[in-house]
C-alpha cells in the first residue's frame, strides 16, 4: 500500500483526511447499498469492485495503526477529565478537600 492508494481510498468513499473505524464501515455500507448490482438503487459492477478495494486498503491501513492509551493522550481526547483530576480535590478557595 502506498499513500497515494490510501488518499485514493479516502476519495472514493469521500471521507475526510480525519475519520473513526465506525465512519468508515458506516460509509461502506451506504455505497455498498446504493451500487450493489443486485441491490441498489443505481446498479455499477465497476464502482462496487473500486468501493471493495478502498475498504480493503482503509481497513487494513487501520487494522496496523498503534494505538496509545497515555494518560497524555487520553486528555487530549477528552480534556474535562483532564480538569476533572486536576482540581476535584480542590475547594473553593483553593484548600484541599
Amino acid at each position: 500500500m502506498t499513500y497515494e492508494d490510501l488518499q485514493a481510498a479516502l476519495k472514493e468513499f469521500d471521507l475526510p483526511q480525519q475519520v473513526t473505524l465506525k465512519t468508515v464501515r458506516e460509509r461502506h455500507r451506504q455505497l455498498v447499498r446504493r451500487f450493489h448490482p443486485d441491490k441498489g438503487a443505481s446498479p455499477d459492477n465497476e464502482k462496487i469492485r473500486r468501493i471493495n478495494a478502498a475498504y480493503k486498503v482503509l481497513t487494513e491501513y487501520i487494522s496496523q495503526y498503534h494505538f496509545d492509551f497515555s494518560k497524555e493522550v487520553f486528555w487530549n481526547h477528552y480534556p474535562e477529565e483532564r480538569l476533572r483530576e486536576q482540581f476535584y480535590d480542590v475547594g473553593l478557595w483553593g484548600e484541599k478537600r
